[in-house]
């Protein structure tokens, strides 16, 4: 079969690729790369990937692009699931032969549930890493033999045996090759990144614990399998050369440090290649590689630092002290390494002077940006199994009708009204801080292309401040 590899339309600026940590439209636009649609799509010959949110198609475009194509794979996310049930249907309307199969962290966790909810919508659903389960569905393989899909039979739903997480990735194409042939590169934009940029995987898997974090628990794993030294460069070097005008190479590993001998054996492999890079890293890494990969082109760090709470980093099971985060956020100043740090109001645990203690402690690491996000219980989580057993879920809707984060966490001493405001809050705190202001006026001055970027950043996050007051009434 001709697959057809599809990120569905849903709301306007809708982050919801596979890097997208809370599937949700952002304060400031912001587009990852659909990279897991990527690997399975370099694997099967005339397949193709559209990214819809990004290329600013409608429903309508899609169908027709469908109708060139015997099997449509579509990403799907807890947030969106009903709507891209419905983008199915549709697709089914237009033409009933037409295969339909979903996969992601969501229907991995629930496919009987989202196949049921689904009504002969999704004939299909991939538990788990879904690379050569689509191969071998579009090979025309017996659906009994694939390894880790659900579908339905007479009613019935059908589980084959599960699928192994790919140990060799180094057999897997590069996803990169897919972006050119078939993605916008320049329309990809993190605020923090050098644009444009390019955002790959070294590794899979994450060995951290923490309670909230969708991917390890759901669909990657807590076993950390990575790629060779030598094939990361190969796909660095191909970058460099055939992606005109890259600026930077994400390495959007759930935490490219989890196995610091091999991130400075990638770093040392890319070194002679010259370009900036960016990874995320936990906030326990030692200076030492640091500096390795500093001196090898990294020049920012994205960080979960989540709470400023000692008890909560505990109930999260985040594995990092503050002490920890201190002296990581200091090696980085010394190494003059950027910070992109990464908060979450909402956690176990959290008090109204738990969120003030987290807005002082991000105030006081003064890092380079920061983003604030609402928690959010994902079912496979052990943090949704926790919220479900305290009674603490008050909604099972993770985003409003303009796709942007609600609060679906109501604790008995703090309400989902007073999370939610927290974020306008923390942000309102740490960017209209004096320094903070002063240090973007001489950003702005002494350069004109980060004046016009931050002058549409501040306009696109006015906008959606605007939009979350008008949601909190």
């Amino acid at each position: 079969m001709k697959p057809l590899f599809l990120n569905p339309p849903t709301f306007e600026d809708f982050d919801g690729g596979a890097g997208a940590r809370y599937q949700a439209s952002r304060e400031v636009t912001s587009f990852w790369y659909p990279t897991w649609l990527c690997f399975p799509a370099g694997m099967i010959e005339g397949s193709r990937v559209v990214d819809a949110p990004v290329q600013r198609l409608t429903l309508d475009d899609c169908l027709e692009i469908a109708r060139e194509y015997d099997m449509v794979v579509m990403y799907t996310s807890t947030p969106t699931l009903r709507i891209d049930i419905e983008t199915a249907r549709s697709i089914k309307e237009q033409n009933p032969s037409t295969i339909i199969v979903f996969t992601g962290p969501h229907v991995t966790v629930l496919p009987k549930e989202s196949l049921e909810l689904a009504n002969g919508a999704v004939d299909v659903v991939c538990r788990g890493e879904f690379d050569y389960s689509v191969k071998e569905l579009a090979e025309g393989m017996a659906w009994d033999e694939i390894d880790g899909i659900s579908f339905m039979r007479e009613g019935t739903v059908v589980h084959t045996v599960e699928r192994k997480p790919v140990e060799d990735l180094d057999a897997l194409p590069f996803a990169s090759q897919v972006y050119l042939r078939d993605l916008p590169v320049n329309e990809y934009i993190i605020p923090h990144f050098l644009h444009p940029f390019v955002s790959i995987y070294s590794s899979r898997g994450c060995p951290s614990k923490c309670i909230y974090c969708l991917w390890p628990q759901t669909f990657s794993g807590r076993k950390m399998r990575s790629r060779s030294p030598e094939n990361v460069y190969r796909e660095v070097k191909w970058i460099i050369d055939n992606i005109p005008g890259i600026r930077e190479i994400s390495f959007d590993d759930d935490t490219f440090t989890a196995d610091r001998n091999h991130a400075r054996e990638v770093a040392e492999m890319i070194k002679p290649l010259g370009i900036s890079w960016t990874i995320n890293a936990r906030a326990n890494c030692d200076y030492e590689t640091l500096r390795i990969m500093r001196d090898a082109g990294l020049r920012h760090v994205v960080v979960g630092y989540e709470s400023g709470n000692e008890q909560i980093l505990k109930n999260i099971k985040k594995g990092v002290t503050k002490a920890q985060a201190i002296e990581f956020t200091r090696n980085c100043k010394k190494l003059g390494l950027s910070i992109h740090g990464a908060f979450v109001m909402g956690l176990p645990g959290e008090t109204r002077e738990t969120i003030r203690e987290t807005i002082e402690f991000a105030r006081c690491l003064d890092l380079n940006s920061i983003q604030a996000s609402l928690a959010s219980p994902y079912p496979g989580t052990e943090f949704y199994e926790l919220c479900k057993k305290e009674g603490w879920i008050s909604s099972d809707s993770f985003i409003d009708e303009t796709g942007h984060q609600t609060c679906v966490i109501n604790y008995p001493h703090l309400s989902s009204r007073e999370i939610f405001d927290a974020v306008e809050i923390f942000y309102n705190k740490f960017y209209f801080r004096p320094k903070y202001i002063l240090r973007s006026i001489v950003k702005m001055i002494s350069n004109g292309e980060e004046r016009k970027k931050m002058l549409k950043e501040g306009k696109q996050y006015m906008a959606y401040m605007k939009k979350r007051k008008l949601v909190r009434g």
